[in-house]
């Protein structure tokens, strides 16, 4: 029988510990969102951050910006915020509106507060194997709820279908870490159906709705569906048929509390390293 990999049982314990340790702490760990963009998911997104970050004792901001924003106006703003001590963590959310650079954006943001782990410093970091100053939250969430779940990584075939910066790529940097044996597929991948089928682990982040199919998985294989799409009916759907799939799975994540929590937890977690880690500078 398959067993249900709970992002958000694990998702409350870390904000829950992180609550304990904020406490009794003078100065709390503070979190900065950026948010440009006009997605009404990203909203709902960056008002769940907040919520979640008062919930962990954290100081939490946003600032919005609209559509006739320019990048020097975001850049300045980041710089004010590298400045600042009471900010440890700075995010952007993503996408951003379609004029902005973003790139650009995300290196002006101090390595040291990257709480996204996307800037280029972190990211080269993480694929050469140096500990960064912060690991892409999804990823980091991924192998925490696996860890979680006593999941052994080492030796295990794991596939990666999705080659973002975001998750693929990252995701597929930490599984090496753990001395899996990864592979990552993609949307010219030919015969994807037989590699999967391959896999110990499968992690999907496509965000192309029912993509994974009963004949897609092995027997007993662990499926981590990365994908949040919401279909025609109004519900929230992943990139795994969950009803079909999960006859065949010994661990799988439901869409959705499965990822989406976790990535939120590890946000804060984060948040809560670099705030450390400012202190330990000052020391």
């Amino acid at each position: 029988m398959t067993i249900i990999l709970d992002g958000k049982k694990s998702a409350n314990s870390i904000i829950e510990t992180l609550r304990k340790k904020t406490a009794p702490l003078k100065q709390k760990p503070g979190l900065a969102v950026i948010l440009a963009n006009d997605n009404p998911a990203s909203r709902i997104y960056v008002k769940t951050k907040e919520k979640k970050a008062k919930e962990a004792g954290f100081n939490s901001f946003v600032y919005q910006f609209d559509n006739n924003t320019t990048n020097n106006q975001i850049i300045d703003l980041i710089d004010k915020l590298n400045k600042n001590p009471d900010i440890h963590g700075i995010l952007v959310q993503l996408p951003l509106f379609s004029r902005l650079d973003e790139q650009k954006i995300i290196e002006a943001i101090d390595p040291k507060k990257d709480v996204d782990g996307f800037h280029p410093i972190n990211v080269g970091k993480l694929h050469i194997g140096i500990e960064p100053h912060a690991v892409c939250c999804t990823p980091r969430g991924i192998i925490r709820l696996l860890k979680d779940y006593n999941i052994t990584l080492e030796g295990k075939n794991a596939v990666v279908i999705g080659r973002s910066n975001i998750v693929g790529k990252p995701i597929a940097a930490l599984l090496l870490k753990e001395n899996a044996t990864v592979c990552i597929a993609h949307s010219r991948t030919k015969n994807l159906q037989e590699i999967t089928k391959k896999a110990d682990i499968l992690i999907s982040a496509t965000g192309i709705p029912l993509l994974i199919k009963e004949d897609f998985v092995k027997e007993g294989a662990i499926v981590v569906d990365v994908g949040i799409i919401k279909n025609e009916e109004g519900r929230i759907i992943g990139d795994v048929d969950f009803s079909e799939v999960s006859k065949k799975t010994s661990y799988i994540t439901p869409v959705p509390g499965g990822v989406g929590p976790m990535t939120i937890a590890m946000l804060l977690d984060n948040t809560y390293e670099l705030y450390k880690d400012s202190i330990n500078e000052k020391l």
